[in-house]
């Protein structure tokens, strides 16, 4: 216990003391408890002091969670000259019951399903050199009731869709007009992330400079791209397997219509080894392959920074393939496939 307080004395500025020794008595309880964590099973783990009275105040009492976090990472981890980046991860904890505040459904990645819980969003700052995260920003998501029925009716017309067997007819539907990819609307999903990830900028100011933030697969699209880039911010994540990728239009222009964009679409386990290739290795029978390029996608304004990891089964000749991305057109491919691989450290906290 001491060895606690001693540690909480860096935090000790923003918080009442009585509020300080209560966090004490839970933080040991924590430490020290097997099984489910409960307020009654803490109670019952602390020491004298941390009654189940004393541990229910503290979960009543409104705490500056964001400041006590940059407090003790400022004063106890931060090392000036490190390089960081950013790192955001979304975790589902099961929960029963009906009453705690936040409880929806959600779909969980442990378990492979939707499941009934809560959800938080967190922003970790994870420092390069050492492969370390430290955890600054936790927003738990509480979702509308019109975002729950937007979500209720694409899962059914999807569904649905499923179930006739229909299959939308290839081209552009009828009467579709194009869309100004400049200007975006946000879901509530991602009003949500911009407003902790500016609460993060704001909060460690000028003592750190961030450049990358990393998101995991589900955010590998435009509208998560162009509100990263609104807070002057490259985005580094994942783009599906089946994504469609063209290099630059370089042929001659024919004077009819507009001017073309884009090239011929590239088949990603195909690519031009003299143009793309940057390294290739051979481990235990697999062949790695990694090509990088500025390659553009449809759905996206602007060019993207793409590196697409082939590995090759010499056995088999069985193949499998990942597509990362940066939006900073001038990242090496080494720091990108880095930087994204340390975004897995955000789950071991």
């Amino acid at each position: 216990m001491t060895e606690i307080l001693a540690l909480l004395q860096t935090i000790a500025p923003l918080l009442p003391k009585t509020t300080l020794g209560q966090m004490s008595h839970v933080i040991f309880g924590m430490l020290v408890i097997s099984g489910r964590i409960t307020m009654l099973g803490l109670s019952r783990w602390t020491e004298k002091g941390g009654s189940y009275r004393t541990i229910q105040r503290f979960y009543y009492t409104k705490l500056p969670w964001i400041a006590i976090h940059w407090l003790l990472f400022r004063e106890k981890f931060l090392k000036p000259k490190a390089t960081y980046i950013a790192a955001g991860d979304e975790s589902v904890a099961s929960k029963a019951g009906k009453a705690t505040y936040g409880l929806d459904r959600f779909f969980s990645g442990i378990q492979q399903r939707v499941i009934p819980g809560l959800s938080f969003f967190t922003f970790s700052l994870v420092n390069v050199a050492e492969e370390r995260s430290y955890p600054m920003q936790v927003t738990q998501i509480v979702r509308s009731a019109e975002e729950k029925a937007t979500s209720k009716a694409k899962a059914e017309a999807k569904k649905a869709a499923k179930a006739s067997g229909e299959k939308r007819k290839r081209g552009r539907p009828k009467g579709s007009k194009n869309k100004d990819k400049q200007n975006v609307v946000l879901n509530p999903e991602l009003l949500r992330i911009k407003a902790a990830l500016k609460s993060l900028l704001e909060t460690i100011g000028d003592f750190l400079t961030l450049t990358y933030v990393v998101l995991d697969g589900h955010f590998g699209n435009y509208p998560s791209a162009f509100m990263v880039r609104s807070l002057k911010l490259h985005l580094i994540s994942k783009m599906r397997s089946d994504v469609a990728l063209y290099p630059a239009f370089e042929g001659e222009y024919s004077g009819v219509g507009p001017r073309p964009k884009y090239g011929a679409k590239l088949d990603i386990r195909h690519l031009d080894d003299e143009k793309y290739l940057k390294a290739t290795t051979t481990e235990k029978n697999i062949l790695t392959q990694i090509y990088q390029g500025e390659l553009y996608n449809k759905e996206f304004a602007f060019a993207l920074n793409i590196v697409v990891i082939l590995k090759t089964n010499l056995l088999t000749n069985a193949q499998a393939h990942v597509v990362l991305f940066s939006t900073d057109l001038k990242q090496d491919y080494e720091q990108i496939i880095k930087y994204y691989s340390l975004r897995f450290q955000i789950e071991m906290v």
